[in-house]
């Protein structure tokens, strides 16, 4: 195991746990955005401190706003932020990291400032697809130039603002992520002639996180009108300031709950929304049909293994996020699995399916990639070190494979503090170590 391997540890028995998990990624980088572009100061309460979270912070720091701990003594008021928004201005350099939400979400508001912002990340992210937003940013007015690296449609790139964007009609084809629509849909109120948008191009992935960003929008009193398929109309105006408790983030409630199936045991998970758009809610039809029991309360999700784990025909199209941990308990199953509609994941922190069939056959596996997914036929594993190329799920996954097989070494673990604060410390919790 090399040096830098976190080794997994193995269950020695039903896990019995409460896992209280921090807020939502998706959920406190959209408000964010949104009480930068705000009339007033906002409140997120129980927001989520990751790395993504706090590189999305200190970026509208540098765009104008102040983002600052929340005065008080209340236990409401304890991690929350207060989002004081300010003139946008040109913000230097903006370090992205691989935060999709940050290189994608911050370009519209950049070309609403006053002045040029720099945009650029970890190596990974200069080879994540941007052009639909880039180009639609263009033709909606702003002045862009992504010839700095050499790969036009990539970053590097900069937006140079002049204090506001036309705006108006734009089509995009946002097969490659939703998050392209996300990131227009987010500004599209502050441009002078609010915007039109249109999605033209194959399915559009993760729809519940474009779901979300409605939602959030409507939150903050903007007008928009999605009644027509694949379009949605912004109406220019304000946005309201937020005061908003960020509910826990499902999707990395996805390694936990599957522990319990894998293990036979027990965990839930507190604060699991009656009604949500996230995407990590998936999680409860999908733990059901590999053969765990799910049950939704006031006191949250708990699942429970039975002893039996069953492989599973799967379309993860809207919720891609789930794939890895999906795939991590297909390999552990008692039959073949078909996880598809996720082609979508070759362009994300890696090329996730490439990467969970490479790392899952080099423990003995059996995994095929396909157009756009995954074969999986269980066979005996053994240990070894589990790659994650950077990629936070990938690691959480390996910790699923690792509860049963033992000596599998996680490869740079700490990338999990992209959305997870110690997932280390949360996993061993968990199993009482």
């Amino acid at each position: 195991m090399t040096q830098q391997a976190w080794a997994a540890p193995t269950a020695s028995s039903p896990v019995d746990a409460t896992v209280a998990l921090p807020g939502s990624k998706s959920l406190t980088n959209r408000y964010l955005v949104l009480a930068a572009l705000a009339e007033g100061p906002s409140v997120l309460r129980a927001p989520l401190r990751s790395r993504d979270t706090l590189l999305m912070a200190s970026a509208l720091r540098a765009l104008g706003a102040r983002v600052e701990d929340t005065p008080g003594g209340s236990p409401e008021d304890i991690g929350a932020w207060t989002v004081t928004p300010g003139p946008l201005v040109g913000g230097g350099l903006v370090d992205c990291g691989l935060a999709g939400t940050v290189m994608r979400f911050l370009p519209p508001v950049a070309a609403l400032a006053q002045g040029s912002t720099t945009f650029d990340g970890d190596l990974r992210a200069r080879e994540r697809p941007m052009e639909p937003v880039l180009a639609a940013v263009r033709s909606l007015g702003a002045d862009l130039d992504d010839s700095a690296g050499g790969s036009p449609g990539r970053m590097p790139f900069t937006v140079t603002g002049r204090g506001h964007l036309r705006g108006g009609e734009v089509t995009v084809d946002a097969s490659a992520s939703s998050q392209f629509v996300s990131a227009l849909l987010l500004a599209g109120a502050r441009f002078d002639e609010g915007l039109v948008l249109r999605h033209a191009g194959g399915a559009l992935p993760s729809a519940p996180h474009v779901t979300m960003t409605v939602e959030v929008l409507r939150d903050a009193g903007v007008v928009l009108d999605d009644a027509e398929p694949d379009t949605w109309r912004v109406a220019p105006g304000p946005i309201s300031p937020l005061d908003v408790s960020v509910e826990p983030d499902l999707s990395n409630a996805a390694p936990f709950l599957a522990a319990a199936a894998v293990t036979g045991g027990r965990v839930t998970v507190p604060g699991w929304p009656e009604r949500t758009t996230q995407a990590g809610d998936g999680l409860r039809d999908l733990l059901d049909q590999m053969g765990a029991d799910v049950d939704l309360t006031r006191e949250g999700l708990t699942v429970r293994g039975t002893g039996d784990l069953y492989g599973v025909d799967a379309d993860l199209h809207d919720v891609g996020e789930l794939t890895p941990v999906v795939a991590a308990l297909a390999a552990l199953a008692d039959g073949p699995s078909q996880l598809r509609g996720i082609a979508h994941l070759r362009g994300h922190e890696t090329d996730r399916l490439h990467a969970l069939a490479t790392e899952l056959n080099a423990l003995g596996g059996d995994v095929t990639e396909t157009e756009d997914g995954l074969h999986i036929r269980p066979r005996p594993l053994h240990g070894g070190v589990f790659a994650t190329y950077a990629d936070h799920r990938l690691a959480t996954a390996a910790a699923v494979i690792g509860l049963r097989v033992p000596g599998i070494g996680v490869e740079d673990v700490g990338t999990t503090a992209k959305t997870l604060p110690d997932f280390p410390g949360l996993w061993l919790g968990m199993l009482g170590r």
